[in-house]
């Protein structure tokens, strides 16, 4: 028998950006950074992003399609949702948890080269 899909498997990127963006823009920041950090992750141009969008597809879709996962990603550490990063064995959760983590540091502040782990 197989495993349910986690509901945010299925759950759609255009439902959650809103609440990334909030997250942000509540904290001084804006929604340029928030799809700037998307498409850093993704490899998606904006137009390629804002098509996703508005197609409302989930974040299975959404990582499946995406042309080019970034990787610096992979330096992305820390606790998200009380889960330690490095130990997601899913590697579409994983995927998931990276985006809510770069969400998380550009709403703490953190400077963009840093979240984009530029040296």
């Amino acid at each position: 028998m197989a495993l349910a899909k986690h509901r945010i498997f299925t759950t759609s990127v255009a439902s959650v950006y809103p609440l990334y963006v909030n997250k942000a823009v509540r904290k001084g920041r804006t929604q340029a950074e928030v799809d700037e950090i998307i498409r850093w992750l993704t490899g998606l141009s904006q137009k390629a992003l804002e098509e996703i969008l508005a197609e409302k597809a989930d974040f299975e879709t959404f990582f499946a399609v995406a042309p080019a996962l970034n990787p610096s990603r992979v330096e992305i550490k820390g606790m998200i949702c009380g889960v330690r990063i490095e130990e997601i064995e899913d590697p579409l959760m994983r995927e998931i948890r990276y985006l809510d983590k770069l969400i998380d540091e550009l709403a703490r502040g953190r400077p963009m080269e840093k979240i984009l782990r530029q040296s």
